[in-house]
């Protein structure tokens, strides 16, 4: 296996472990006997296990980041005439999807935000970041004008994630979602 591909199994196998069972609970020892690495190459890639979390973080905010554009891409397909908020909407469908999916653990950037609760850790700026990059992604759907609209949005998504992981409400996106067309 090539050196970057062991760093991208290094990153997979970090979410995979992080997202069922924590960042503070997964260990480096697990980390590398499931991805089969070598403490060397963990530490040619990542000095710390921070760095390591910060990657996975970053890994999963791409990942988010090109499923949103795909389902707001659908739903212009779709219904190419329509208001953008109908394809703003379709954010919540997404989430739906997701909470029914047997890789729903919650979210890994409000789970990390709680491990570190510190504002100024990295691991939680990022975590910021991140929620922030969704609300202004929202707007732009949105388009101008509409930012408190795509906070109110924001708002909703986050806690459709929350009641989805805490309480087990796999319908909470839909819930999210009526309440996100009264608001529109």
């Amino acid at each position: 296996m090539a050196d970057q591909g062991k760093k991208q199994v290094l990153i997979e196998t970090a979410f995979a472990l992080f997202n069922e069972f924590g960042f503070h609970a997964t260990g480096i020892d697990t980390i590398m006997r499931e991805s089969g690495v070598s403490k060397t190459t963990l530490y040619k890639y990542f000095r710390t296990k921070d760095e390591l979390i910060l990657a996975v973080l970053k890994y999963r905010h791409a990942q988010l980041e090109q499923s949103l554009q795909g389902a707001i891409d659908d739903a212009i397909s779709q219904q190419p005439n329509a208001d953008s908020s109908v394809h703003a909407l379709s954010v919540f469908d997404g989430l739906a999807e997701w909470f029914n999916s047997p890789q729903f653990y919650g979210c890994n950037f409000i789970n990390a935000s709680a491990e570190f609760s510190q504002h100024n850790h990295p691991i939680h700026q990022y975590a910021d970041f991140h929620k922030r990059w969704i609300m202004s992604f929202v707007a732009k759907v949105l388009g101008k004008g509409h930012e408190s609209l795509a906070q109110q949005l924001s708002l909703l998504m986050d806690g459709a994630i929350v009641a989805a992981h805490v309480r087990g409400d796999k319908s909470a996106a839909e819930t999210a979602k009526a309440i996100a067309q009264k608001l529109i």
